[in-house]
């Protein structure tokens, strides 16, 4: 499965995976629908199937068009997304595509929105987290855990989104991150402001830097990298509950706590 990350809107991506060989791809968040048709056609391949992470509009908006130049394609959302002929589907359900080759787990994660879900692909088999393709294991995760940071309380609450960050980082190391937007810049600058210390973050932030000097993207990332380095799956280190203590003037009471705190802090960043 090769995954192209495609630019759309003014900072958002689709998500483009290719089965190996090429002809039928899956599409991840088509919050526009011109860029993911001009790839598509270019590479010669038919959506075979659409993945909706949460409803917002720069994640859905371009669905409709592309479902017209691809009306084969199946279109898989959060339960009750009300998206007509779509798949709901939640926490635990599986299904492949390009006839098993690849097999998706749908994982519930709140936080961003109430309906949120994200998508884990790793190889054939069954979806659970043994076995499959190292080298296809990857997260479609739209706007609960960003490069670096986490999405925004925008209907959801801190507890749910502590929880499903920490569900997400239960995922093998090696797992690729496919977030929704291109924040990884400013997210790495208040992880540093989080945790000045942090070596492995220093030097990811020059690495990030030189992507962005190039026009490159940021993502993906990698889980491993992101435990090392973003503020919001680190939780229960010492420095990052240091830091949510300089915020609230207090020692935080628990990591629901220590996560509204730090989320606070990073909306007025």
């Amino acid at each position: 499965m090769r995954v192209t990350v495609v630019p759309a809107l003014a900072d958002n991506y689709i998500h483009i995976a290719e089965e190996e060989g090429g002809g039928r791809a899956i599409v991840a968040d088509p919050g526009e629908a011109a860029p993911a048709i001009a790839f598509l056609k270019n590479a010669n391949a038919a959506a075979e199937a659409v993945l909706i992470t949460h409803m917002h509009s720069d994640h859905t908006a371009g669905l409709g068009e592309l479902r017209r130049a691809f009306p084969a394609a199946v279109v898989y959302a959060p339960a009750n997304s009300g998206i007509a002929g779509a798949i709901g589907v939640g926490e635990g359900d599986c299904f492949s595509v390009f006839d098993g080759a690849i097999s998706f787990r749908v994982l519930e994660t709140p936080g961003h929105t109430a309906e949120h879900i994200s998508f884990f692909a790793n190889g054939g088999g069954n979806g659970n987290n043994a076995g499959g393709d190292d080298s296809n294991r990857a997260l479609f995760c739209g706007d609960t855990l960003f490069c670096g940071g986490c999405g925004r309380l925008l209907g959801g609450t801190a507890k749910q989104m502590r929880l499903s960050l920490e569900k997400l980082q239960t995922l093998p190391g090696e797992t690729k991150i496919y977030c929704g937007h291109e924040y990884t810049e400013n997210n790495l600058k208040f992880a540093l402001a989080a945790e000045p210390d942090n070596a492995e973050l220093r030097a990811r932030i020059k690495t990030v830097a030189a992507l962005r000097a190039k026009g490159m993207p940021t993502v993906p990332s990698a889980m491993a990298a992101e435990k090392a380095t973003n503020p919001f799956l680190r939780l229960r280190e010492e420095t990052i509950i240091a830091a949510a203590q300089k915020q609230l003037n207090r020692p935080p009471r628990d990591p629901d706590e220590t996560f509204a705190a730090l989320r606070k802090w990073k909306d007025n960043f």
